[in-house]
């Protein structure tokens, strides 16, 4: 039996003590015990708790995987990551102002992926267990709107309907202005004879829209997303922000750093998170890999009263980049990449000059690589804005802002 003291927390939540050892679900300063193999203290007893432990809000806490920080108290997981986004920084060599984190509340996340599979005696519906391919049901499940826990019945309809008993099934609900929008993978292929049941299933449950695996199995109505003035409708599965509360943040910022700016271009635009809102006040120009999400972006636009022009084109920015000469005319740039960041896109905006810069990242790493670039070219990194969509997670997002110093 080893007894160690938690110096700090990983990455990936769990505790890290001199060795290293990792000991999942422990806080720094805490003294534990419990036995060690391969470097890993499983089943810790915490012999003296830190004064941050707090009891799990959510009775689903022990056995669900979901969630990583729900022992921590809110102003420590806060703090865990505004020091996250220094580390990252600090280890380009950069510093800024980091702000404090702007954390969504309980019951917000607008979007849930949930496994289902189909058991003997019916179905079960839910989350992985911690570390483990087990399907936890988490009917009381703090994280969520309540409008996705309520459609927990509906998943294990579902694979009733279409799982096989080997393989689960996938289903990917997210909240609409019209109803939920339900998107399944790993099912069998879609026969006519299952669309008269998912008319039925979707009517009970107030389903909006139901894709199954690559096709879209019925619209009883288009399910919409408001972005700035503009209603629109994404393609299944498309990206979005996971909270309306941290979408508000991230945006809030965005708006703030390109105040001003009369023509913006905005690189891995989505379906027009940022785009559509800033057309209000700027001609905007959208690019984005995906030419689905470029369509559903382009028809809220003109089908929005009030804005102004916007432009778009679907372009794969990692192997085809915007090149410095094409982003002449721009006084603002908005970029939002996903984890792996944009070394190559960033290359051309450090080049172009653009006066006004905002970053969008969900990687506090590949952000912090890619700001160096910048900041070489002759940025100023003002400030970094945190912020945590996916709260008791370890998942840490931000928006910063760049300006170009006179030569």
């Amino acid at each position: 039996m080893d007894r160690l003291i938690i110096e700090r927390l990983g990455h990936h939540g769990d505790g890290i003590a001199p060795g290293p050892v990792y000991v999942p679900g422990t806080l720094p300063g805490e003294e534990v015990e419990g036995t060690v193999e391969n470097g890993v203290m499983a089943q810790p007893r915490i012999v003296t708790p830190a004064d941050t432990r707090v009891r799990a809000p959510c009775r689903h806490a022990k056995s669900c995987g979901g969630c990583q920080l729900q022992h921590a108290d809110e102003g420590f997981t806060a703090r865990w990551k505004e020091d996250v986004v220094r580390q990252a920084l600090a280890a380009q060599g950069l510093e800024a102002e980091v702000r404090p984190c702007v954390t969504s509340p309980p019951r917000s996340r607008r979007r849930a992926s949930f496994s289902a599979r189909r058991t003997k005696k019916g179905a079960q519906a839910g989350f992985h267990m911690k570390r483990s391919d087990v399907i936890v049901e988490i009917p009381d499940c703090l994280l969520v709107d309540p409008r996705l826990t309520a459609a927990l019945p509906l998943a294990e309809e579902l694979a009733v309907m279409g799982a096989s008993r080997k393989h689960e099934l996938s289903v990917l609900c997210t909240v609409s202005e019209d109803g939920l929008d339900v998107s399944v993978s790993g099912g069998k292929a879609l026969e006519p004879a299952m669309q008269s049941g998912l008319a039925e299933l979707a009517q009970r449950h107030d389903v909006a829209r139901i894709a199954w695996g690559d096709e879209i199995a019925l619209t009883r109505r288009p399910p919409g997303q408001r972005m700035g003035r503009a209603t629109v409708v994404p393609p299944p599965g498309a990206f979005l922000q996971a909270t309306p509360q941290g979408e508000a943040a991230l945006l809030a910022e965005v708006l703030k750093i390109t105040e001003g700016a009369t023509r913006v271009v905005d690189l891995f635009a989505g379906c027009g998170t940022f785009a559509l809102p800033l057309a209000e006040r700027a001609r905007v120009h959208a690019v984005e890999g995906d030419r689905a999400m470029v369509a559903a972006l382009d028809r809220g636009w003109r089908h929005a009263q009030g804005l102004r022009q916007v432009t778009h084109e679907a372009r794969d920015l990692f192997r085809e980049p915007l090149i410095a000469d094409e982003l002449t005319g721009f006084d603002a740039a908005v970029i939002d990449p996903p984890r792996a960041g944009a070394q190559a896109q960033i290359a051309e905006l450090a080049a172009a000059g653009i006066p006004r810069l905002a970053c969008v990242s969900c990687n506090p790493v590949t952000f912090a690589r890619d700001a160096a670039r910048l900041v070489a070219a002759g940025y100023v990194l003002d400030f970094v804005q945190v912020v945590d969509q996916f709260r008791w997670s370890t998942h840490v997002e931000l928006v910063a802002g760049f300006r170009l110093t006179a030569s």
